[in-house]
């Protein structure tokens, strides 16, 4: 598997192309923006396009989808059940306060616990609600890799007062589902820099580094 990042947009997302060498087949994980240079990769490659991930529906997540099936017709878009409440609507996912307002109504809609084989991977899909009441992490277990979205960052989680967003809820979806999984699992934020969860668990200032609170305690 081989994993580019193209950092797009405003506020500089982080957009990945996972391509499983094998197949040669690829998928984009969030599309903040419609990216030339993505889609001259995807065609100089000769890869096989077969999807959009979409981590939460906030605008610099999703405004490229446009772009993209209209250079791969037919290319579906993923998301979590959840957020369909965002991406439909322009005010919710914030567009509507940065100029150009944007939605999308035609993703399929996952559910937690889920599993998305594309590109001859395996996707599974972690409900994280906390940023967005659907955001949603992938985790592929034989790589050892999470797709994080804007539920965690590197020392850092994801901000909580947008529409449907809730900090107990953020933190206990951390806890509870991703501080759980192998600590050498590779973290791909949203924005900034890779980590791992082994380094969250000592280095993330949001959660005690010794005797961490109860879950019912959050």
């Amino acid at each position: 598997m081989k994993i580019r990042n193209f950092v797009l947009g405003m506020v500089r997302t982080n957009c990945y192309l996972v391509t499983n060498e094998e197949t040669g087949q690829c998928v984009l994980i969030d599309a903040a923006v419609y990216s030339p240079e993505i889609t001259e990769q995807i065609r100089r490659e000769g890869l096989d396009f077969r999807g959009i991930l979409l981590t939460h529906g906030h605008f610099d997540h999703i405004m490229g989808i446009d772009g993209f099936r209209k250079e791969f017709p037919g290319i579906p878009v993923y998301a979590h059940r959840e957020e369909e409440v965002l991406l439909t609507d322009a005010s919710m996912n914030a567009s509507a306060d940065f100029g150009r307002q944007y939605t999308y109504s035609g993703a399929y809609y996952t559910e937690d616990g889920g599993c998305l084989e594309l590109a001859g991977l395996q996707f599974q899909v972690i409900h994280t609600p906390g940023h967005t009441i659907g955001g949603c992490c992938y985790y592929l277990p034989e790589e050892k890799v999470l797709f994080s979205g804007d539920t965690l960052f590197r020392e850092s989680i994801g901000r909580t007062d947008f529409p449907t967003g809730n900090s107990s809820q953020l933190m206990r979806s951390v806890r509870k589902k991703l501080f759980t999984l192998p600590e050498d699992t590779v973290v791909y934020p949203g924005h900034m820099e890779a980590t791992t969860i082994g380094d969250e668990l000592k280095y993330n200032p949001y959660f005690e580094r010794t005797a961490p609170r109860k879950m019912s305690d959050l």
